[in-house]
């Protein structure tokens, strides 16, 4: 009876021992791997780099006043369509009290002085007509007479033109009204009745009155970084996004790159603009915000594969993919890329549409 005992036990420890080998295999197994694939496809492939920026008129004019003076109507405001010619402001002048106290005494001066001219050439004229004296000195009068007749008229004008802003054979030069010079949108109207503005001069740029342009020839005007924009080249086609205009598109074709950059937060910046192009009725705000989409390359039609699948080689730094030729078996086929967007790379030879291509980095359930 005792020697059953000890068969017993001896029989169950080696059962145990046997099912912790089973126990520990089971666990200790790696599952098999099965690895999915993915197919090629026909589409099309663009690379492209965006730029940030803002909508803004091709052309954009600032009506300033040739004299200085004091607002005293404004017939527009912003929004309003105008014509060329149209009146936008009326000024009023406000004269400099010393400049015309000095303009005043230069009348009288003036007027003294072809007062007694007169009379030196009435009296020449009456010793010229007696034959008492020559030609010569009679002309010598009547040119002196004519000179203060002129010098007296001039400061008069000189008088009216500090006093009102203009004068007679002066209307095309000095006006109170400002008109528009173009046909377009009043984009802005800086002043308003009351404001004093300043004539444009060598020293001063003038007081804007207003800013006109025409709206229905818009601009894309960013900002490209330089790691960017050797990439780039004139008549590059552009995918214009405006923030404020949802699920609307427009076309432009980039027509100007800076040839020198601006330092923004220590990182160089190229200036870059684009003509709109088959703009529709949609009425685009001077200034709005945009993102313009620059097409690098593209391509139409071509075979396609995700480019996560794509493998390169260690050493030669060539890329490959797995190809299944039987089931869960695979073959290394160097493939030839072409244009790629990041998600999507075009394949110019290696595989063919049917070929189906193993996902070597698939993530593990």
């Amino acid at each position: 009876m005792k020697k059953g005992c000890t068969i017993s036990i001896l029989v169950f420890l080696a059962i145990a021992f046997v099912g912790a080998l089973v126990w520990l295999y089971q666990k200790n197994k790696q599952p098999t791997v099965v690895y999915e694939t993915v197919q090629a496809e026909i589409r099309s492939i663009s690379k492209s780099t965006v730029a940030t920026g803002n909508i803004n008129p091709k052309e954009e004019v600032l009506i300033k006043p040739n004299i200085s003076g004091i607002i005293d109507v404004v017939y527009v405001e912003a929004g309003d369509y105008i014509k060329s010619g149209d009146l936008i402001a009326e000024i009023k002048v406000v004269p400099n009290v010393s400049s015309l106290n000095q303009a005043n005494n230069q009348i009288e001066s003036a007027k003294i002085d072809l007062e007694n001219q007169k009379r030196i050439f009435e009296r020449q004229k009456m010793l010229f007509d007696k034959g008492v004296i020559s030609a010569n000195d009679f002309d010598a009068a009547q040119t002196t007479y004519r000179q203060a007749q002129q010098t007296y008229s001039s400061t008069v004008q000189n008088a009216e033109i500090i006093r009102t802003g203009t004068t007679t054979g002066l209307a095309n030069m000095a006006q109170t009204r400002i008109r528009s010079t173009v046909s377009g949108m009043v984009l802005d109207v800086p002043v308003k009745k009351g404001n004093q503005v300043i004539e444009a001069n060598n020293f001063n740029e003038g007081t804007t009155i207003a800013s006109l342009a025409d709206v229905s020839n818009m601009i894309f005007e960013g900002k490209l970084d330089e790691s960017e924009v050797g990439k780039i080249r004139l008549g590059l086609p552009l995918e214009i996004t405006v923030g404020a205009i949802e699920n609307k598109k427009f076309h432009a074709v980039l027509d100007y790159i800076a040839p020198k950059g601006v330092n923004e937060n220590g990182a160089m910046q190229f200036p870059i603009k684009g003509n709109l192009i088959n703009k529709d009725t949609t009425f685009i705000r001077s200034g709005l915000s945009a993102n313009a989409s620059i097409v690098l390359e593209n391509a139409e039609n071509v075979l396609a594969l995700k480019e996560g699948v794509v493998q390169y080689d260690e050493k030669t730094k060539k890329s490959f993919v797995e190809v299944e030729v039987a089931p869960q078996k695979f073959e290394r086929r160097d493939v030839e890329l072409g244009v790629s967007d990041g998600i999507y790379v075009e394949i110019k030879s290696g595989i063919t549409k049917d070929s189906k291509i193993k996902i070597w980095n698939q993530v593990k359930k």
